[in-house]
């Protein structure tokens, strides 16, 4: 009797150990998987900004345990702001089956949305995703997409409170945006919330590079006009093209991204468009580990870079304001 009730105790133990260690032996297996991670980039993959963008994600990826080939394949699309390419690349990468997605700007989220209504989507580069229909509140996305904000229309206002500041003669004003896409409706009615009655601001859309080059020599008249290029797809896909034009005509020109800068365009205000990368990898390992978008809150940039161009500003007979230049994160002489 001794005896049985020995070998009760012993099968019971040995029972109850095995069933602690069963979790533990799932969470192993669970993290040695293979994961599909997919990305829908919005610029080409020449671009040396998209390359330093996708490489801080891989980078932040790793920190986080998810090395590619071992337990995480990451398979990358480039759909340089076409809008086939990005419909056309949205179903590749959706028949994959990729366990999340990190989509870049809000034509990507779209275009993978048309696709699935389930897959989890972390988006970077998207202006106004409650106004797009990306989500359905900020703290509370409550569907299949979560990310990070491009920025808040607000600072649209503030591209024309420093192009005056730099260029206090400028009274004509073309705002280079998209008309098609809500945020570059929003980016412009920001900027005519500040116009002065002494600004005559002019609108030009952002579509075909003909067009544009048109638009622009119509526009230019004196020493008195400006330029304001609003953050697009054509535009992130075209600074060279944008920066050369203002430079031809000797406008005075604010972009929303350094980049523009770097290529020789005179002063920048905006976030560092490196950074959601590497905070998106955060969101992605999250999401590998069970957590869902929808609970998830949509998160603002944290930073703003201005970036000025002396050499730039040399060429209209520019001077830049000393209070101007103390306030600048970067100085590119």
């Amino acid at each position: 009797m001794q005896f049985d009730q020995l070998k009760r105790r012993q099968f019971i133990t040995l029972i109850g150990g095995a069933a602690a260690a069963w979790p533990l032996t799932a969470r192993a297996q669970q993290s040695d998987r293979m994961r599909h991670i997919g990305v829908l980039m919005n610029l080409t993959e020449s671009e040396a900004a998209a390359q330093g963008s996708v490489a801080a994600f891989r980078q932040r990826l790793h920190e986080l345990g998810w090395a590619e080939g071992r337990n995480a394949r990451i398979e990358t699309r480039w759909a340089a702001g076409d809008a086939e390419l990005f419909r056309r690349f949205a179903a590749e990468l959706v028949s994959l089956a990729p366990d999340v997605i990190l989509a870049a700007t809000t034509a990507a989220v779209r275009a993978i949305k048309q696709v699935t209504p389930t897959v989890p989507v972390v988006f970077v580069g998207v202006i106004d995703p409650v106004g797009s229909g990306l989500v359905a509140n900020l703290p509370r996305p409550g569907r299949n997409a979560t990310g990070f904000t491009l920025f808040e229309y607000a600072i649209a206002a503030k591209w024309l409170q420093l192009l005056k500041e730099i260029a206090p003669r400028v009274n004509r004003v073309a705002v280079l945006r998209d008309p098609d896409i809500a945020a570059g409706i929003g980016q412009f009615a920001a900027v005519q919330t500040v116009a002065a009655m002494d600004i005559e601001l002019n609108a030009i859309g952002l579509e075909k590079s003909d067009e544009i080059e048109q638009a622009i020599a119509a526009f230019t008249r004196n020493s008195n006009d400006g330029l304001i290029v609003t953050a697009s797809g054509f535009g992130a896909n075209h600074p060279g093209l944008l920066v050369a034009l203002a430079a031809q005509h000797k406008l005075p020109t604010i972009y929303p991204f350094r980049y523009f800068v770097a290529e020789g365009g005179l002063i920048s205000y905006g976030p560092d468009v490196v950074d959601p990368f590497r905070r998106a990898a955060s969101y992605v390992d999250r999401i590998l580990k069970g957590e869902k978008p929808a609970e998830l809150p949509v998160q603002n940039p944290t930073t703003y870079e201005l970036v000025i161009n002396l050499k730039t500003a040399k060429a209209p007979g520019l001077t830049v304001p000393d209070t101007l230049l103390a306030r600048a994160d970067e100085v590119i002489e």
